[in-house]
């Protein structure tokens, strides 16, 4: 056996079932996913000696003739039109396919075996059976198999246009783009690769290449066009082809099915701030969503999230809950100290049996997850954690506490940038898990007084970045002035940004109570006209 021939078998990195071919000195390829693997010494076959012939100078087969091949449903018409025979090659019985250019001159060949091993003579240019087929037309089919060509070519009775692309889907981009002066001649291009995930996504990726309203896509009930024939469901094929729809990038929506979004049941979950006038204003908080907190040093964002946590456990939702400026015992002490209206993390003892029921009834319930980061604070460990909490835990609320570690864990020097980059990846995943995330986020200092004296906050403060505001969807600021003696323990919750209603301005007023370490809700306070109230927010911050 030469080194250049191959055996087909099944990848395990993508799933198709005869994609990846092995070579005889143990390497592999897969030519639907493109991973590339070379043997380790145990799996090294003998090697070729000097004798060997380069594949491309081996002569091509002239012996055989097409006949009907029943295993395939094919017909000896069929295979006479498309040159398809079978031949003993090096004393085996194979399939040949023969490649040949427009003005029909053989210039390679695949040769298949019996045992899924295939070699390749001469060179596959072209799409295969193009030189079949006239320059242009109403319409033709690409599929990503000769074998499957054959077969959508006998549907028709072979007399529509039908190619393959010649090593799968994985490739695929790459043939058609090559062949696409040809392909854009036709009126109406119909790409019917295999019904699975490589083939989806190597017909979609063609399908780009060409003009706007010329693509369409096929779907088939079987995996592929032959298993369509020998299924004796040939008709099956032909209405699958005419019922192509139109491919269309990702995200465009018609018509139609807006209609059916508009009339969709909103099954927009939600759950209450545990501040009732904050609530009127926002509407709660709702997953898929990404809420920024932000306010001055030693404010209250930490207890803030807290007590959002803390309520939503209450609900009975689950939460996951990561603080990178703290330890897990610290973050759990937190919320059991919320439920017991004390403020555990500053006690020197802790009975441990007294807090047994507080502890399952909050943190212990089952409900609640953190992350122990150790002092590490690895990016891309920590946005794996988090998607994991959110798809594998099924955490439907998670906190981030805060926004500034997150970003020293990327390397560089540009915070403008790399905070650019940790919002796009939050946002990221808010859409790829559908979690409400609420995440805290430092302000600059303004100019005259600072946050720690009062001043108000705005979406022009936030710290680094105007993607803080642009892919936040609910900004909401905290205010105190820690050097007023009659107002130290008050905090003015303002929304700086809604785009749930776009209702925004001073929202609550809450007061920090020392005994029991609770932020609670105070009576709503009328503020006089000068106040910044329902402020404009700021024009060069975008949303």
């Amino acid at each position: 056996m030469a080194e250049y021939e191959q055996v087909h078998t099944s990848c395990p990195s993508c799933g198709s079932s005869d994609a990846r071919s092995t070579y005889v000195g143990g390497s592999s390829y897969c030519f639907s996913c493109g991973k590339n693997t070379q043997p380790n010494k145990k799996e090294r076959m003998i090697p070729t000696t000097n004798e060997t012939k380069p594949k491309n100078t081996r002569p091509f087969i002239t012996n055989g003739s097409p006949t009907a091949i029943a295993r395939r449903n094919l017909t000896q018409e069929t295979c006479k039109k498309w040159g398809y025979h079978s031949a003993m090659v090096d004393d085996e019985q194979a399939q040949v396919a023969n490649y040949r250019s427009r003005d029909g001159k053989l210039v390679g060949q695949k040769i298949r075996y019996a045992d899924k091993r295939f070699e390749v003579r001469g060179e596959l240019i072209g799409l295969y059976g193009q030189h079949l087929w006239r320059d242009g037309g109403r319409r033709v089919v690409v599929v990503e198999g000769e074998v499957d060509a054959l077969s959508v070519s006998q549907a028709f009775n072979n007399k529509w246009a039908t190619v393959s692309v010649p090593h799968g889907a994985g490739s695929a981009k790459n043939h058609v783009a090559q062949a696409l002066d040809w392909l854009e001649r036709y009126e109406e291009v119909v790409f019917m690769f295999d019904m699975d995930d490589s083939g989806r996504k190597g017909a979609t990726e063609c399908a780009a290449l060409l003009t706007p309203g010329k693509a369409r896509l096929a779907e088939l009930p079987l995996k592929d066009p032959n298993d369509m024939l020998v299924a004796n469901r040939a008709k099956e094929i032909c209405e699958a082809v005419f019922e192509a729809r139109d491919y269309r990038p990702d995200g465009i929506i018609g018509a139609n099915e807006l209609w059916d979004k508009i009339t969709e049941v909103n099954n927009v979950e939600s759950q209450p701030y545990p501040y009732e006038s904050l609530n009127v204003m926002t509407h709660g908080l709702r997953r898929g969503e990404l809420v920024t907190v932000c306010a001055g040093s030693g404010i209250g964002k930490s207890l803030f999230c807290r007590e959002a946590a803390y309520s939503l456990l209450k609900a009975g939702e689950t939460v996951g809950y990561i603080a990178l400026e703290e330890s897990v015992r610290r973050t759990a002490l937190g919320i059991i100290g919320l439920h017991e209206n004390k403020p555990l993390h500053l006690e020197k003892d802790v009975h441990h049996e007294a807090l047994r029921p507080a502890f399952e009834e909050t943190v212990g319930n089952g409900n609640f997850f953190t992350y122990d980061h150790f002092g590490s604070c690895d990016s891309d460990n920590l946005l794996n954690r988090i998607r994991y909490m959110c798809k594998g835990l099924g955490c439907k609320w998670l906190f981030l506490d805060h926004l500034s570690i997150v970003v020293s864990g990327f390397d560089g020097d540009d915070e403008r940038r790399m905070i650019d980059n940790t919002m796009t990846r939050l946002r990221s995943l808010v859409e790829e898990t559908q979690c409400g995330m609420v995440l805290v986020s430092h302000l600059k200092r303004p100019h005259g007084n600072g946050h720690e004296e009062g001043a108000a906050t705005s979406l022009a403060h936030l710290r680094g970045s105007h993607a803080i505001p642009q892919l936040s969807d609910m900004v909401i600021g905290l205010e105190r002035n820690q050097q007023s003696e009659s107002e130290a323990n008050q905090t003015r919750i303002r929304v700086l940004k809604n785009r749930f209603s776009g209702e925004t301005g001073l929202a609550s007023t809450l007061f920090f109570d020392q005994k029991t370490g609770r932020l609670n809700e105070t009576d709503i306070q009328m503020y006089p006209a000068g106040d910044d109230n329902n402020q404009a927010m700021d024009e060069n911050a975008p949303f």
